[in-house]
């Protein structure tokens, strides 16, 4: 982090305006954009596309250099309040190198996205300093469910101070701990590894979730991140969903694999782990504050937030 704390940008205010970019891939179905953009304006706030003119490429929303400069137009933008990204897909890895983080931290704004928007997110808060939002992407929030919508709304707003989530997760080890929230997908933290983009772990609350990927290459990544040494210096572990396409039976016993080979390689370090955090690809997904201090307290089952929008 940049000098004594993170930046913390300002909440969202009603009639807020939040710019709508695509940093990864195409949008796939425009009737649920169209449907979170309808769900953003009745939450009270403006939306604003730039509709840069250069095509899709295949899996890319657009050329690197189109997608650059939508997220740098947005950023720069005195109209706009919040950045959230139109959708996930791959494409944020290619575009890293090329973001200009004085002007994120010259003008600080609230970034939201998950999945493949990882890699942003933590861009913009590991080196630029900045607490940024692990929350829906705009075609993710039409088939949102009510308590993730108004956890979004009250996050956005500056009035979420925890979530109490007693008889809701699995306390896989129990204990209390504070520490920065970090992480989001899975896959994408692994792509970030032996990068100038990779996180550093040391007293991260480290959030992980995927989807479509199966158990042993789950636990391919997760091993990778033990013998990296990434897992040893971590103040906690908050695991949300992970599913690959299966029913909810098969579901849950792929998460419950994912649980025991987390509890496995983490024995010797004794921190705490949650298991069923409501975040990632499924519903509920509910926001959390990447780069803000927050503590884990398996006693009341509550994750409090000590940073909190302005």
């Amino acid at each position: 982090m940049h000098g004594k704390g993170p930046l913390i940008p300002g909440r969202l205010k009603k009639g807020g305006c939040i710019g709508l970019f695509s940093p990864a891939g195409p949008v796939r179905d425009r009737e649920k954009v169209h449907a979170g953009v309808h769900l953003l304006h009745e939450l009270g706030f403006r939306t604003k596309q730039l509709n840069l003119s250069a095509p899709a490429q295949d899996y890319l929303a657009a050329d690197d250099r189109t997608r650059i400069d939508e997220f740098h137009a947005l950023w720069a933008d005195e109209e706009t309040d919040a950045l959230m990204a139109v959708r996930g897909g791959y494409g944020c890895l290619r575009i890293l190198k090329d973001i200009r983080l004085d002007l994120v931290r010259h003008r600080p704004k609230i970034l939201i996205g998950f999945s493949d928007v990882t890699a942003l997110l933590n861009l913009v808060s590991e080196q630029g300093g900045l607490v940024a939002v692990h929350g829906p992407v705009v075609s993710s929030l039409a088939d949102g469910d009510p308590d993730s919508i108004r956890a979004l709304a009250a996050l956005l707003s500056g009035g979420l101070a925890e979530y109490n989530l007693r008889g809701r997760i699995e306390i896989l080890r129990a204990g209390k701990a504070s520490g920065t929230l970090k992480g989001g997908n899975l896959t994408t933290l692994i792509h970030l590894l032996g990068t100038p983009w990779e996180i550093s772990f040391a007293n991260a609350l480290l959030v992980l979730e995927d989807t479509g990927e199966q158990m042993y290459k789950i636990d391919r990544m997760l091993t990778q991140l033990y013998y990296g040494g990434k897992l040893d210096n971590l103040a906690g572990i908050i695991l949300g969903s992970f599913d690959h396409g299966l029913d909810a039976v098969e579901r849950l016993r792929l998460e419950e694999r994912i649980w025991h080979r987390v509890l496995e390689i983490t024995d010797e370090f004794g921190y705490p782990v949650w298991g069923n955090f409501p975040v990632g690809h499924r519903h509920p997904n509910y926001p959390l504050l990447i780069g803000a201090s927050a503590t884990m307290d398996s006693g009341s089952g509550r994750l409090l937030f000590h940073d909190m929008l302005k």
